[in-house]
């Protein structure tokens, strides 16, 4: 279950990012009294493709994935979210729902800031735009390459370029145990099953080491080669 805690606590001093660092002090006061701090438990969607967007969110510590729905089957995921990142962007900009959906992967504490607020703040503030739509175009760029991987990759591109991407993603601690193997498959846009004997394939090769839930890369170097000629 959700845990709501007062405006007062998603403070704009423990917010580090960019565009909320030049608000002028009409400004601040208008984005302090639209946010709500929520801590959403693992398992909980931070946002549901399709439902109403009232708000925009900025992750402000956690692990969360973003993926898009397809059948009751399938998805595919598109990115890790960790703090500093911001979700939702869309809505400022005249979107009514949410595109994707994101599920937080452990804990995730995240400041709701109202969208009315967001889009008042990038009409009236040249640096704020500025960095939200920066951090917009940097969103859809990753999702561009994503649709290129998918269209033009072999299996086993798609997935050593997966496995990369998500170690490259552990700098706060380990990815691989927070997923199964079909968030793995989802990420290289693959079924289960072909991920699995892959995984195999690349244990067998000295690319990889599977440890029950986690994936220790062992050879870097080749796995980037095998994503480079996918």
């Amino acid at each position: 279950m959700k845990t709501y805690i007062p405006p007062d606590d998603c403070s704009f001093s423990s917010i580090d990012a960019p565009c909320f660092r030049n608000l002028l002090p009409e400004e601040i006061e208008l984005a302090r009294n639209s946010k709500t701090k929520v801590v959403f438990r693992k398992g909980e969607n931070l946002t549901k493709q399709g439902a109403f967007a009232s708000s925009v969110l900025f992750v402000m510590d956690g692990l969360a994935k973003q993926y898009v729905e397809g059948d009751t089957t399938r998805s595919f995921n598109i990115r890790l979210v960790q703090g500093g990142e911001f979700v939702g962007l869309s809505v400022a900009f005249n979107n009514h729902t949410y595109q994707y959906s994101v599920v937080a992967l452990r804990e995730t504490t995240a400041c709701l800031i109202e969208k009315e607020a967001v889009t008042s703040l990038i009409k009236s503030n040249g640096s704020f735009a500025y960095n939200i739509i920066n951090r917009y175009c940097e969103q859809n760029s990753k999702l561009y390459l994503s649709i290129h991987d998918l269209m033009y990759k072999q299996m086993n591109g798609r997935l050593a370029g997966a496995l990369l991407y998500l170690w490259k993603e552990q700098a706060d601690g380990e990815v691989f145990p927070l997923l199964s193997r079909k968030d793995i498959a989802d990420f290289a846009g693959l079924s289960t099953e072909s991920t699995v004997k892959l995984l195999k394939t690349f244990e067998k090769e000295g690319l990889i080491r599977l440890e029950d839930k986690n994936i220790v890369l062992l050879d870097t170097a080749n796995l980037e080669q095998i994503s480079l000629i996918g």
